[in-house]
């Protein structure tokens, strides 16, 4: 399986809430870098945050740039808190070994957000 299309069935497998089907994307030595919270995950925390991340509903690959072993992607992400719809967009860096995803970095964002008060053209 080329990187792309290892990283598009991670996403597939991950929007099918097949978590079973997860760790054999992993390689053994797997990490994964929260950006936004400093956290780092080897492959079986990470497969159950995402398993057992409360109100997850959604995982839509938007795009997927691939070089040699590395890829990156871009995806939106739904979920329900406390009855509200949220809705994430979140950016992958991917580094393949093996034919396996060995390293990924996340980073995510709010979705509708405003920009600070004068940081805009008027």
């Amino acid at each position: 399986m080329t990187p792309r299309a290892l990283v598009e069935q991670l996403a597939a497998t991950i929007d099918g809430h097949r978590w079973e089907d997860l760790p054999a994307l992993l390689h053994p030595d797997f990490s994964c870098r929260l950006v936004h919270t400093g956290e780092t995950f080897d492959r079986d925390t990470w497969v159950r945050l995402n398993a057992e991340y409360p109100g997850f509903e959604r995982f839509e690959l938007l795009d997927v740039v691939a070089d040699g072993s590395r890829v990156a992607s871009r995806a939106h992400v739904t979920g329900t808190t406390a009855g509200e719809r949220q809705h994430f967009e979140v950016a992958g860096f991917v580094s393949v070994r093996d034919g396996l995803v060995a390293e990924l970095t996340e980073v995510w964002a709010d979705v509708d957000q405003s920009a600070p008060e004068g940081t805009r053209p008027q």
